[in-house]
């Protein structure tokens, strides 16, 4: 198991982690969250060794092979599908011995061994599982055959993902793997890593993501890493439980649940019966649910909007949207109207954020009209926003911009609900970091008061509080919306329709994002049947061969049930055995229980703790026992 024990940390100045400890077992999904800034990706390092504690040790297993994503990627002129290739390193250290004795000639009996190596690692599929990985993740077979440094920095993240997923691995560290992908390569993930063998670390600020695939949470709470069993959906329930038996806290969280409740009331008094508006009533009664377990979240604002309205703020009549030589979506009719809160669904390069910029007047029609209300005013969020930031110039400088006579104590308040306090406001940007600078853009489009908001992945960069803020902001906004997004929590809450956009059309989708889903993967199939590629899978073994290997899984899964189950029961009552020996050290070190006059209670405590202990290592003794005999019965079959 990976036992981080006592572990302190202190960097440029700031205590990470104090005195932390945690223990994650093998086979686990965790999704690790915390504020920006908080130590989450100086924890993976920690764990690949290239990060020292000041105190406390970090144990990983010994012979663990560890795969983790880069944040980056130089240029280079190798292919898409190499680059992605080289990730598994076993396969090709061995294609380049293969290759030298193969030049060499001179040892047939080697060049089989090698051969024989290269099968047991299914090394001759290699090619194929590459692909597979690309197309998941949006590379078409044209793109995968493009050299790296012709791609931009997103689509280089996404490589970066592809190639860590190719790693043979024990133990995946992944840092925001969904921060550059849309919502079908987002659904893509989640489904291959829910099949990940191995254990999987997973920062990430998308609470649905988390709610798929994790079975646990380790959050950073006040220089301490907390575990919570469960996806994120049960840490929130947990926390607020937690926060709730604090007066100050509860006294907060009442004024926010009387918010929220207010607002699901004034909504359902206008909805309808239609499964969109049921689905969101649904949604907006679960935020009402979960708010405690933000009260304490620094970020608190709202956008406003203009009063005055066209009706239709947009239209766009026979529109034909695309570029130079290259229409993508032909006779487009759509009027935008006041209030309208639609989100854009549609697999990847089908037209989405095109449709959105020629909404914006970003990009100019190919043919058709683009009418625009007298009174519209848009606030446009870009993939790209980050980049149009002046990094010479403060958040407050940016807001002084639109408003030059506005008072400096006005700017101050507006930008402290996007957590610029104090001198931060007085910064240059170019010093801040990704979620940082999309706060400075959201400030900026709030500020304007726009009656239309156009926003193209919002959220990219910004942290689970932000998030949440967003969400709570947008969905109060009461102007129109057109969102696209690959946060579903975000789609969900803040949206009252869908608009598919695929097969050069965009046209009202009747259903929810679980329709969707299903609507994906059908579409996927279809795709694939077109190609040809139906009769076998990406590996190149026909698909009854894989069915008789998932049969064969499932005999095995059954067969090791028994101790599956035993080494679950086990992990349970060591968290129970975990929580009592915290409670019994918690009691201890209170100061009034030595104040005099207690000696019977402090002799009971340190029994009951020595015991507790005691109790503890039997079970982790017994969890190594089962564990060696789960891994002998898997080895044998």
């Amino acid at each position: 198991m990976i036992n981080l024990q006592g572990v302190s940390l202190q960097v440029g100045g700031r205590d990470l982690l104090n005195d932390a400890s945690c223990r994650i077992f093998p086979g686990h999904k965790v999704g690790i969250i915390g504020a920006n800034g908080c130590g989450k990706s100086t924890l993976f390092k920690m764990l690949l060794k290239q990060q020292e504690s000041d105190a406390g040790s970090v144990e990983v297993p010994t012979g663990w092979e560890i795969a983790h994503m880069a944040q980056e990627v130089s240029a280079s002129d190798r292919s898409a599908l190499d680059y992605a290739l080289d990730g598994d390193h076993r396969l090709r250290a061995l294609q380049q011995e293969l290759e030298a004795a193969e030049a060499d000639g001179s040892d047939g009996k080697r060049i089989g061994e090698l051969h024989e190596r290269m099968a047991a690692i299914d090394g001759y599929s290699g090619p194929a599982r590459a692909a597979q990985l690309l197309d998941g993740l949006g590379f078409s077979h044209a793109d995968q055959q493009r050299p790296v440094k012709s791609f931009s920095g997103g689509w280089r993240i996404r490589l970066n993902l592809a190639r860590a997923l190719m790693s043979p691995a024990d133990l995946l560290l992944l840092d925001e793997p969904t921060n550059h992908l849309d919502l079908d390569a987002t659904l893509w993930l989640e489904q291959w890593l829910q099949r990940f063998p191995g254990t999987l670390l997973i920062i990430s600020h998308d609470r649905d993501f988390l709610d798929a695939v994790v079975d646990g949470i380790i959050s950073f709470e006040q220089q301490d890493l907390v575990l919570y069993s469960g996806n994120y959906t049960a840490f929130e329930r947990a926390r607020a439980e937690r926060l709730a038996q604090q007066q100050i806290q509860y006294e907060k969280q009442q004024a926010q649940r009387a918010h929220m409740e207010d607002f699901v009331r004034r909504f359902r008094a206008k909805a309808t019966k239609a499964k969109q508006a049921q689905s969101r009533l649904k949604a907006l009664d679960r935020m009402a649910e979960i708010a405690p377990a933000h009260v304490d979240s620094p970020f608190r604002f709202r956008l406003p909007a203009s009063e005055k309205v066209s009706n239709p703020l947009v239209d766009l009549r026979e529109a034909e949207i695309g570029y130079p030589g290259k229409t993508i979506l032909p006779r487009v009719e759509m009027g935008i109207q006041p209030g309208r809160r639609i989100g854009l669904l549609g697999p990847n390069g089908a037209g989405k954020s095109s449709l959105i910029k020629t909404l914006a007047g970003e990009l100019p029609l190919i043919g058709g009209e683009r009418q625009c209300g007298e009174h519209l005013k848009i606030g446009y969020f870009a993939q790209h926003q980050l980049e149009a930031l002046d990094p010479k110039a403060s958040p407050i400088l940016h807001v002084q911009r639109l408003s030059p006579g506005a008072s400096e104590q006005e700017l101050r308040d507006f930008l402290g609900g996007y957590g610029f306090i104090g001198d931060r406001v007085f910064e240059p940007v170019g010093g801040f970091s990704g979620g940082e600078k999309a706060r400075v853009a959201l400030a900026l489009l709030a500020w304007q008061k726009p009656n239309l908001l156009l926003l193209d992945e919002p959220t990219n960069h910004l942290d689970l509080e932000m998030r949440h803020a967003l969400t709570l902001a947008l969905a109060e906004f009461p102007g129109a919306v057109i969102l696209v997004s690959h946060d579903r929590h975000l789609l969900a809450n803040t949206t009252d329709e869908f608009i598919l956009v695929a097969d050069g059309r965009a046209e009202p989708f009747d259903g929810d994002l679980d329709d969707y889903k299903q609507w994906l993967l059908a579409f996927k199939r279809e795709e694939k049947r077109q190609s040809g590629n139906d009769t076998a899978s990406a590996d190149g073994k026909p698909v009854e061969d894989k069915k008789a290997q998932r049969r064969a899984a499932a005999a095995l899964r059954e067969q090791l049930k028994p101790l599956t189950n035993k080494l679950k029961s086990i992990e349970q009552k060591m968290a129970k055995a975990e929580k009592e020996v915290q409670r019994l050290e918690e009691k201890l070190a209170d100061e009034d229980l030595y104040s005099g006059g207690r000696q019977d209670e402090i002799t009971q405590l340190t029994k009951a703790q020595g015991e507790a202990r005691e109790s503890l290592d039997e079970l982790e003794m017994e969890w190594l026992e089962v564990s060696e005999a789960l891994e002998a019965a898997r080895s044998a079959s």
